[in-house]
């Protein structure tokens, strides 16, 4: 897939542009988005992300075209696991409600700052060093297979070594100050909580970032294709939350899906790498990875839905800790 410079550099922009068009709407009042104005948000990057896939479609036909669906689908569906991480953070720093847009902005910004530079290097990986397919798909496996094994535990920002680190070496005030990250009080700056919440929804990207980048690679080895699939899939990530909030807890098998998904795909690189060395072994076509991610979502699905009917009082892990320590306002 020839992509040229003026591509690149047009796409870019209009992501920049996405962001700006984000920041603009964050920054223009903190408040509480209601379920109506997050719906809309998520249709407008929802119609953006597949209008572009069908735009590749048509510029460069159904291989590639089907290669960025399944990316984008991935990447989307890995997203909705990194906001039951986001909302543990807010959740047990009690962030104010109104500055949850905010927060979850600088992460998206951040993620996909961090997300390029893994990109980049990941393709100059893939194409000077063959072996990295099984690398990844080592990583993969792996992470499937912890998920799996941790999928009812909660991490625990409040003990995590960074957080520790922030809260001991930089004096700060207990309460938050609006959006201000330092404030002074008595000649003395002091940071809020709020910059101990952003270093960690940071340090949470890079982590995901580790996991996310080796599994769009799993589906296609085009950077273009990789990059624009993360990053459509980032941009609504903001509305998605706010979307998906009062029915995160109750997707109870979620984490066991997405472990599934993630050996899947782990698999699926390692059979790419054995395919150019024995080609008489076969690798995943992307048509059957785009069946068999959808089918794995749909039934994680409905799976949750018939085990919460049965059971009101299951809940996923980041239902959970909301039951345990009341909405993100504080209140019980």
């Amino acid at each position: 897939m020839n992509v040229s410079i003026a591509l690149w550099s047009f796409t870019v922009g209009g992501l920049v542009l996405l962001v700006a068009l984000d920041f603009i709407a964050v920054s223009r009042k903190p408040h509480e988005v209601q379920f109506k104005e997050a719906l809309w948000w998520s249709i407008f990057y929802v119609g953006i992300a597949v209008a572009f896939g069908i735009g590749l479609l048509v510029w460069q036909g159904s291989d590639f075209g089907t290669q960025y669906f399944t990316a984008y689908l991935v990447e989307k569906s890995l997203s909705v696991d990194n906001l039951f991480v986001f909302l543990i953070i807010l959740t047990q720093f009690a962030v104010p409600y109104a500055l949850h847009q905010r927060v979850l902005l600088v992460g998206v910004i951040l993620a996909l700052f961090f997300r390029t530079i893994f990109i980049f290097a990941g393709a100059a990986a893939l194409a000077s060093f063959a072996f990295t397919f099984v690398l990844f798909g080592a990583l993969l496996i792996w992470t499937g297979i912890q998920l799996a094994r941790h999928r009812n535990e909660d991490p625990d920002p409040m003990d995590s070594k960074m957080a520790r680190f922030i809260q001991r070496r930089i004096p700060s005030t207990p309460e938050f100050e609006g959006s201000k990250l330092f404030i002074r009080v008595d000649g003395r700056k002091l940071a809020t909580p709020l910059l101990t919440v952003m270093v960690l929804i940071g340090a949470t990207d890079v982590l995901f970032a580790l996991d996310s980048i080796p599994a769009t690679f799993g589906v296609t080895q085009e950077a273009f294709i990789v990059f624009t699939a993360n990053a459509f899939a980032l941009l609504g990530l903001r509305a998605l939350y706010f979307l998906l909030k009062g029915l995160l807890d109750k997707l109870v098998y979620l984490s066991t899906g997405l472990a599934v998904i993630l050996v899947f795909i782990g698999i699926k690189l390692v059979l790419t790498y054995v395919h150019e060395t024995w080609p008489s072994i076969p690798k995943i076509p992307t048509m059957a990875s785009l069946v068999v991610i959808a089918l794995i979502l749909i039934v994680v699905t409905i799976a949750s839905i018939i085990k919460v009917r049965r059971d009101p009082d299951a809940v996923a892990h980041a239902g959970r800790l909301l039951d345990e320590h009341g909405d993100p306002d504080g209140h019980q």
